[in-house]
């Protein structure tokens, strides 16, 4: 009976002492607890400091394009004042009106000739950037041949000179090959500038993909294109769309070049935005009309960017990894 009772009294003992610990010291929470679970004050502090942070960036970062479509709704007369409103009370779409069949300058074109002008070389300066760059992404990742570190570093110096360090050369080619004032010179223009930022962008989700997975598939009785085209492509097309959204907004935002080459009704989208100033009538601009157009020029961006922006964000994920 004594056995009995030490015993029992030896096991409540080290229950007490597991839940309590030693007298005078505090016993640290179990893994999975309620208290362990519980974020500490400085994480919480940390994280509400990084949240704001955030906002703030965030804020600063919408609110130029809240404050253009704000004044695109703004009657032109109330947009040059003492006391700006963050809030078009005024509600008016007489600035879309005006900028929707207002011509760049006399003769030139309108914007309901230049969104087609625009898209139309935007999209096939894309497929052809894709094209090349995607065949030398894969040259330069799966391959090993002579001078390949050499071209790998080429491509990088041709990105760090802008394009306008070369305007005048550029300008006599395209003007010896008489493609001035057309798109397809502008388009070889665009490519020219495109391909070896999306050449060395996509080297990287190229040289993600392990080649083992193609052999695999060879294994299993494919062929080698066979092996390319079910297995490593599919894994690239995230690349692929992350890539081309890069390429699609160099193109589309282009100016310099536009502006060179063009002339009329071929102009594009960012020289007929900027042909409002110079064709202002008396001097004065009309502002809400520059609103109005700059917001209709960014809602094929956003439209663009709303279909593929799932992909995108699966491709800089994995363009990260390895590169």
């Amino acid at each position: 009976m004594s056995t009995q009772v030490s015993t029992g009294t030896q096991l409540s003992t080290v229950g007490v002492d597991e839940v309590l610990g030693e007298v005078g010291n505090a016993k640290t929470p179990r893994r999975g607890s309620i208290d362990a679970r519980r974020p500490s004050p400085k994480r919480i502090v940390t994280r509400t400091f990084l949240n704001i942070a955030a906002l703030i960036v965030f804020v600063m970062s919408v609110f130029p394009v809240y404050y253009m479509v704000n004044l695109s709704f703004t009657p032109n007369s109330k947009i040059i004042s003492r006391n700006p409103s963050l809030f078009p009370f005024d509600f008016t779409f007489s600035n879309y009106r005006s900028a929707w069949g207002r011509e760049a300058a006399p003769g030139q074109t309108d914007f309901a000739h230049a969104l087609p002008t625009t898209l139309m070389i935007t999209a096939g300066v894309l497929v052809v950037t894709l094209l090349f760059a995607f065949l030398a992404s894969i040259a330069l990742a799966r391959f090993k041949f002579r001078g390949r570190w050499t071209f790998i570093v080429a491509v990088l110096v041709v990105q760090m000179i802008p394009g306008e360090a070369m305007m005048f050369t550029i300008y006599g080619m395209i003007d010896d090959w008489r493609l001035m004032n057309t798109l397809l010179g502008l388009g070889i223009v665009y490519v020219a500038m495109v391909v070896p930022f999306t050449i060395w962008t996509l080297r990287g989700f190229v040289a993600g993909v392990p080649a083992d997975l193609e052999e695999a598939a060879m294994i299993d009785g494919c062929t080698k294109s066979q092996a390319f085209w079910k297995v490593t492509f599919p894994l690239l097309a995230p690349g692929l769309v992350a890539t081309g959204i890069f390429a699609f907004i160099q193109a589309w935002n282009e100016f310099t070049m536009a502006l060179l080459f063009l002339r009329g009704y071929n102009l594009t989208l960012m020289p007929w935005l900027n042909a409002f100033q110079s064709s202002s009538v008396g001097g004065a601009v009309n502002w809400g009309a520059v609103m109005a157009g700059s917001t209709m020029i960014a809602i094929p961006v956003v439209i663009f960017f709303l279909i593929v922006q799932g992909r995108m964000t699966g491709g800089l994920v994995s363009g990260a990894v390895k590169g």
